[in-house]
């Protein structure tokens, strides 16, 4: 297969088991300025970006008056938790397996910079990916497509180039196929088979693992 294919993949829920830690960091830091919500309500949320996250949970309203510091204190709750964070089954041989297949990697992430550091450390993922993104390279995550758009663009590839997104949640398929990408998903995000196939994931993994076992059968082959 041409090295021309591009792999993006997710990161947090995706690669390293991270959606609860902050699912939970998001309950502490509002809780902590007085809105209390269902833990549930805030995982189903986890995958989109921290800048639209607090506007979807509570309204326009609740965003413009603590959406920043809520980001802020959310940060820092994560940062309280970032070493129970584990890479979840085979994370790092499905990074191998692709660039032994020739494909470019790209870790697509809207993490603070240095979780996304951390997940590096975690996967030792440095001298396997081709290149990663943070939150601080885009002005919109997830679900709009801007990530996916920059990731391509760190490897010098046209945003019409082939590529694969890999992801966990439903806003990972959304931002795919906005960007006009294929996404393969993996069940860690914790949303369900239905949710996922009819936001247009093509096929479901249990784990990094599973889909590594599986590559010949996706378009990641």
């Amino acid at each position: 297969m041409s090295a021309s294919l591009i792999a993006v993949l997710d990161v947090d829920g995706t690669l390293v088991d991270s959606n609860y830690q902050h699912a939970l960091a998001w309950y502490r830091a509002l809780r902590s300025m007085g809105q209390t919500f269902p833990v549930w309500r805030l995982h189903r949320l986890i995958g989109m970006g921290g800048d639209q996250l607090v506007s979807a949970i509570g309204g326009e309203e609740l965003e413009q008056r603590i959406g920043d510091e809520a980001r802020k204190r959310q940060t820092e709750e994560v940062d309280k938790m970032i070493g129970e964070v584990a890479p979840l089954p085979g994370a790092r041989d499905l990074l191998v397996a692709l660039k032994e297949r020739g494909h470019t990697v790209v870790l697509a992430s809207s993490g603070k910079p240095h979780h996304v550091d951390a997940a590096l450390d975690l996967l030792d993922a440095r001298d396997v990916a081709d290149a990663w993104t943070t939150s601080g390279d885009v002005e919109r995550s997830k679900p709009a497509p801007d990530l996916l758009q920059v990731a391509l663009t760190r490897v010098g590839a046209p945003q019409d180039a082939r590529s694969v997104m890999v992801g966990d949640s439903t806003w990972d398929v959304e931002a795919a196929k906005k960007a006009g990408m294929p996404a393969v998903v993996v069940r860690s995000g914790g949303f369900g088979d239905d949710e996922l196939t009819e936001a247009g994931a093509i096929a479901l993994f249990d784990t990094p693992a599973d889909l590594t076992a599986a590559l010949d059968d996706t378009p990641l082959a």
